[in-house]
């Protein structure tokens, strides 16, 4: 049994191997298709030149043994027409005569046999005995050939049928005719002609059909492979230049030589990646023109605001000494500076990202008191807003984070669930498995409609423009979010519904440096982990 297991699992790992090498391979596929369709191709062939070449060796066997039995039976019939002999032992003795000087060939392996039997509608009281040349057999002839010749005795009668010689059942031709013999009546003769030799003929052919057929079929499949090579060669190569065009190296190019179709392809794909090339240069430059305008506005902003903050915090602490409309538009003073400031950090942060310069600083950490701080400082907002949040966790939930950022994820997550859960429940679920750590925090407020869980972490984007920001948000927070996941090489996601609410999952790797493959938690409710 552990044999037959071993002989299973190696079938099975061949098969996976071919269906992946055929998945993979273009030139593999065409070649295994040119051979298999060459094989057919060459079956279908060899098969019917086998059945014609059979039909007319058979054929030519018939005919030569017609004109042969035609004329031994002329021979007979002269010799019994010359006999003077009248008694049925001296005819059997002429009759042994005839059969073995006339009719049995000389030879070990005789190309015929002959036997002589009495006429089925013979009536004559004088009989001869049977007949047969080198112990073919009586038997060998068959009642079908003898009605044959008894219906018409004044033609020869034909017949291919199987006789045993030497043990050995062998395709013969049966040419049966008769000879009137003086006072003993109508006698027929039957002359089975072995078609041994077409036999060692075919068998020599079939033999000559099958190497002539895989050599053939192997040929093919080398001119395939020669043929396929010389398409698939720049093909992967091209494929090859494109990856290394994807990861950055953009003076990679493909050789280009001649001018046939191949030489076209490669020269377009140079000129496109030539056309990239110049397109992403520009595109970097801009990105860094804009990051550094950003970035240079952030910080040339931040003189100006922090004098207009200390000036907008003296007149915010003396409201209580100017007119009401006075205090109430310094209290309105104070909060646009507050959303000011928060834009300004969220511009700043992303131009690091932009510019690639945000790094991460791991530690290991228990999500649970990173949500429960996060629900801490939000609940004041959702105490305003009429929601709860519960949070729905089974044991510690251990990863290996940058725990400032994490938390600015499930703020933001957090306070945007809140501002649109319409006043309901706000639900925080967390879990770990399969290497990964997941968070989703759940409202059922008023949704997203569809194409927006891929909208919601563009810069500035709302679902409703008219909507106005009644939290204070920047615009910018989802889409920070989306980045800090990144950094940690995790996902991000959005799901929602009109009317039933909406779902963000955050799913990080417990190990740093490690892929994700799975989520613990499911994005949608009806989704399964």
């Amino acid at each position: 049994m552990s044999l037959l297991r071993q002989v299973g699992r190696i079938v099975v790992a061949a098969t996976r191997a071919l269906r992946r090498t055929w998945r993979r391979s273009l030139q593999f596929r065409v070649v295994t298709t040119t051979v298999i369709l060459g094989l057919v191709v060459v079956s279908l062939l060899g098969s019917y030149l086998y059945n014609e070449i059979a039909t007319g060796l058979e054929n030519d066997k018939i005919q030569t043994s017609e004109y042969e039995a035609r004329g031994l039976t002329a021979t007979a019939q002269e010799q019994w027409e010359n006999t003077t002999v009248t008694t049925a032992q001296e005819l059997n003795q002429v009759a042994q005569d005839i059969m073995g000087s006339k009719l049995t060939p000389p030879g070990p392996e005789p190309s015929r046999y002959v036997v002589m039997l009495r006429g089925v509608k013979n009536t004559s009281p004088t009989q001869l005995n049977a007949l047969e040349s080198n112990k073919v057999g009586l038997s060998s002839v068959t009642q079908d050939i003898r009605q044959k010749v008894a219906a018409d005795p004044t033609h020869q009668q034909k017949m291919v049928s199987d006789v045993i010689i030497d043990g050995k059942q062998v395709p013969a031709v049966f040419i049966g005719t008769g000879v009137d013999v003086p006072i003993a009546g109508r006698y027929d003769l039957y002359y089975i002609y072995p078609m041994t030799q077409e036999l060692g003929t075919m068998s020599l052919i079939s033999t000559a059909f099958g190497i002539a057929g895989l050599i053939l079929t192997f040929l093919v499949g080398v001119v395939a492979w020669v043929v396929t090579k010389q398409v698939v060669s720049p093909v992967r190569r091209a494929a090859e230049v494109a990856e290394r065009l994807a990861s950055g190296k953009l003076n990679e190019r493909m050789a280009s030589r001649g001018e046939d179709d191949l030489a076209l392809l490669g020269t377009s794909f140079n000129a496109m990646a030539d056309s990239l090339q110049a397109q992403i240069r520009q595109l970097e430059g801009l990105s860094r023109v804009q990051q550094r305008f950003v970035s240079d506005v952030s910080h040339e902003l931040r003189t100006p605001l922090t004098t207009i903050r200390m000036a907008g915090d003296l007149l915010y602490d003396s409201r209580t000494d100017f007119d009401p409309i006075v205090g109430r538009s310094a209290e309105l003073l104070q909060g646009e500076l507050d959303r000011f400031e928060l834009l300004l950090s969220d511009l700043l942060e992303i131009s690091r990202f932009d510019a690639g310069a945000a790094a991460l600083d791991l530690a290991p950490v228990d999500l649970r008191g990173t949500v429960a701080g996060v629900v801490a400082a939000t609940q004041p907002l959702a105490d305003r807003r009429g929601s709860t949040i519960e949070i729905v966790a089974s044991g510690p939930i251990q990863a290996e984070v940058d725990e400032r950022r994490v938390e600015r994820i499930l703020r933001n997550l957090v306070v945007n669930a809140i501002e649109h859960g319409d006043g309901k429940p706000i639900t925080v679920h967390l879990r770990e498995g399969d290497g990964a750590v997941a968070v989703v925090v759940e409202d059922h407020g008023v949704g997203l409609r569809q194409g927006e869980a891929s909208m919601v972490f563009t810069r500035f984007w709302r679902a409703d423009p008219a909507r106005a920001r009644t939290t204070g948000g920047t615009g910018l927070g989802l889409a920070i979010a989306l980045e800090d996941a990144r950094l940690h090489s995790g996902w991000l996601q959005a799901w929602g519904e009109p009317g039933v609410g909406a779902r963000f999952r955050l799913t990080l790797p417990q190990r740093s440096g490690e892929s994700l493959t799975s989520s613990p938690l499911a994005l949608s409710p009806g989704e399964r982990t």
